[in-house]
């Protein structure tokens, strides 16, 4: 027996957790669930989006399955996401990003992994607001320690990139390319403009890559790479990225595969496995039973797989892609036109993946 914290989360977490929850109940796999909350109606309650409680589950756990949450604007909390990988040092943030026939996308044959440091970067939450006397005094002391002007009017972010996390970063890309028989890493940089945080990024990457002479490495400028996966994204395999590029390649690769209903996702640290999709949660369509849970149930593959369930995780993957291919039971943003009337509900996915398991 598994025993899995299970956030439902915010919007339409709910539906979707639900249909992933039935779906990866009918493998036969034996998973005792640990229900807890956070987001947006927990804070109205109890003050804060991440009961501690939530996170003493996950930390005693390891392992957790969660839906999206919202993160409202103006209302005294930092992203649920941001904080828990903070909190549990979840470094590593990995997207696969898979062509499913049958599904809506001008490419075929994509098999993409992308790998995303989530600790660093712009993402580090280091900032100086415009008009701050803090804000003031650092450019007062860039502009005497560099010469280089800084409009006094401006906002300010730091980017800091370590030795430290994109070693390890770079040793889980290439550590999960050997295991899963992966041929090459691309580690994806801005090293020629920004030589100091990009260049160690990068000088780093190949500094590791002397330790795994069985995997090709490449590098790729962030801009460059935009235009190669668009152009042929079957030459990439294993993609591995600082924070901020991470965050947009992984939505340009799901945008190459159909759009963020098929794309699953997990934080990882050494220890802890937080397992969700990469889309929001879409408080609009709240209580409608019209989203795709594909994304989710897809992330619950990607659990099985962590679990050492391969053999289920491998059954529920086969079922996922038959009602992918068959498209009848298949929601809207999946269908020719988003008006078909023959669209599934999120629950009739659901149904539709079990009779497949059966």
């Amino acid at each position: 027996m598994h025993a899995v914290t299970l956030i439902p989360g915010d919007g339409i977490g709910p539906e979707i957790t639900e249909a992933t929850k039935r779906v990866i109940e009918a493998t036969g796999v034996d998973i005792k669930w640990d229900i807890c909350k956070a987001g947006e109606e927990v804070f109205e309650r109890e003050g804060t989006p991440l009961p501690q409680d939530t996170l003493d589950s996950i930390k005693k756990n390891k392992v957790a399955l969660k839906g999206p949450i919202t993160t409202p604007v103006g209302k005294g909390f930092r992203s649920v996401n941001v904080t828990l990988r903070q909190t549990l040092d979840l470094y590593c943030c990995l997207r696969p990003c898979k062509t499913f026939k049958g599904a809506r996308t001008r490419f075929e044959n994509i098999d993409l992994i992308i790998v995303r440091e989530n600790t660093e970067d712009l993402y580090a939450g280091i900032e100086f607001e415009k008009g701050s006397d803090i804000t003031n005094k650092l450019i007062k002391f860039i502009i005497d320690s560099t010469g280089k002007t800084i409009r006094s009017d401006s906002g300010i972010s730091i980017k800091p990139i370590s030795i430290y996390a994109t070693e390890r970063i770079v040793r889980f890309a290439f550590d999960y390319a050997r295991k899963n028989n992966r041929k090459k890493v691309t580690a994806v940089h801005k090293a020629n403009i920004m030589k100091y945080s990009d260049g160690l990024f990068l000088d780093t990457a190949r500094n590791v890559s002397k330790r795994y002479n069985d995997i090709e490495f490449e590098d790729k400028i962030v801009d460059n790479m935009c235009m190669q996966l668009v152009q042929k994204p079957e030459f990439y395999d294993v993609i591995v990225l600082p924070n901020l590029y991470g965050d947009i390649i992984s939505d340009l690769a799901a945008g190459l595969i159909g759009g963020l209903g098929l794309a699953p996702g997990a934080n990882l640290s050494n220890e802890i496995a937080v397992f969700e999709p990469v889309h929001g949660s879409a408080p609009k369509y709240k209580g409608m039973n019209k989203v795709n849970p594909l994304a989710m149930i897809l992330s619950g593959v990607m659990m099985l797989k962590h679990l050492g369930e391969g053999e289920a995780a491998k059954r529920l993957e086969n079922a996922i892609e038959k009602v992918i291919e068959e498209g009848k039971y298949v929601t809207y943003d999946m269908k020719p036109k988003s008006d078909d009337p023959t669209a599934a509900t999120t629950s009739m996915v659901a149904d539709a993946i079990i009779e497949k398991l059966i």
